[in-house]
């Protein structure tokens, strides 16, 4: 009878064993592309969180292409992955990965590129944890300001700004937001804004280093500010500018001659704020960037997603100090009333020569 027991008491505390294993939650993670540098450091926290929560994290990589990202969320939600973190290729591919999760019972943070609004209404568990893209733009313009009240010199004409732009992958949200937003504010700060060109590089450093090359033999010493949509394509431009000796001083090319923050001719403004661009920054290359917060948005997003794998609901939690957005802003899809409470904004930053280092990673 001892021997009896025993067998069944060994027997109960694996079913158990087996039961917790089973409710380990599981979080499925669908990246538009890890070889972006902002994707990349997004993807590397997700893994940090879950292995902090205990979790357990699915991440795909679509590497750009949305049929791709398609085709590994059917895969993911035939395991019975059912709550996940998504950065859609594109906007309008969210539609259809929201109607499969919601399927399926499940819920999903959208995160970095926007969600439709539609996406968004297929049920309350679906969710936006990301920035808001207007902003990053109008910070943009709020460095540029502040560049040029320092050195009004390097103005042109009836306070003139001659701009090379070099722009993100066409009508992704980020590329259209930030693009009007930083020219809009710029007019409204008082400048005349002549872009002599501009085109996109599709968010890759390769791509903007060869347009700016090309743009060097046409424009060279007629502009005098370049900005991008992000980092690695500002990062791109500045390899360009330095290859070329387009700096302060060719025979000492790393120094700031003019003490204007660069020792390139003109300054070179991203997005993002990552790590090899603020060591840019430090190399006195990259004049500044606006933070768009990888750790944060990722966390956020992740967190909306293991509460809803957890508890089966946010409800309008505060995640991370976030509250849900209460008042809808005029950029989509947060400026649906109906939709502003599945809404968490993390903000954006301005960094600067003087800031840099508190958000260098000891």
């Amino acid at each position: 009878m001892k021997t009896l027991f025993s067998a069944l008491a060994l027997a109960g505390m694996a079913a158990l064993g087996g039961n917790a294993a089973a409710a380990q939650p599981v979080i499925g993670a669908l990246i538009r592309n890890l070889d972006d540098q902002f994707l990349g450091d997004y993807g590397s926290n997700l893994k940090k969180i879950a292995a902090a929560k205990g979790a357990e994290l699915k991440l795909m990589d679509a590497h750009g292409d949305m049929a791709t990202q398609l085709d590994q969320l059917n895969t993911l939600l035939s395991q019975g992955v059912k709550y996940f973190v998504v950065v859609p290729v594109v906007t309008e591919g969210s539609d259809q990965i929201a109607q499969a999760i919601a399927a399926k019972g499940g819920g999903a943070a959208f995160s970095n590129t926007a969600p439709t609004v539609k996406a968004l209404k297929t049920g309350r568990n679906f969710f936006l944890a990301s920035s808001p893209e207007s902003v990053a733009g109008q910070i943009q313009a709020g460095i540029v300001d502040d560049y040029f009240k320092k050195f009004p010199a390097k103005l042109g004409p009836g306070k003139s700004i001659n701009l090379l732009m070099l722009l993100g992958q066409l009508g992704h949200p980020a590329q259209i937001y930030r693009t009007q937003a930083v020219l809009a504010s710029l007019q409204q700060k008082g400048y005349k804004v002549n872009v002599l060109a501009k085109d996109t590089a599709n968010w890759q450093p390769e791509e903007a280093q060869q347009k700016m090359d090309a743009w060097l033999n046409a424009y060279r010493g007629k502009f005098n500010l370049v900005l991008a949509n992000n980092d690695s394509m500002a990062l791109g431009a500045v390899e360009s500018l330095v290859t070329a000796k387009y700096v302060d001083d060719p025979a000492r090319p790393g120094v700031d001659v003019d003490g204007d923050g660069t020792s390139l001719k003109v300054p070179v403004i991203g997005v993002d704020a990552t790590p090899v661009a603020l060591r840019s920054m430090a190399e006195k290359k990259l004049y500044a960037t606006v933070l768009q917060d990888a750790g944060e948005q990722s966390a956020t997003a992740f967190e909306l997603a293991y509460l809803m794998a957890t508890k089966g609901a946010v409800g309008g939690a505060t995640v991370r100090g976030y509250k849900p957005l209460a008042v809808a802003i005029d950029e989509a899809p947060a400026n649906n009333a109906a939709i502003v409470g599945q809404v968490y904004l993390v903000p954006f930053k301005a960094v600067t020569q003087e800031n840099y280092k508190s958000f260098t990673k000891k």
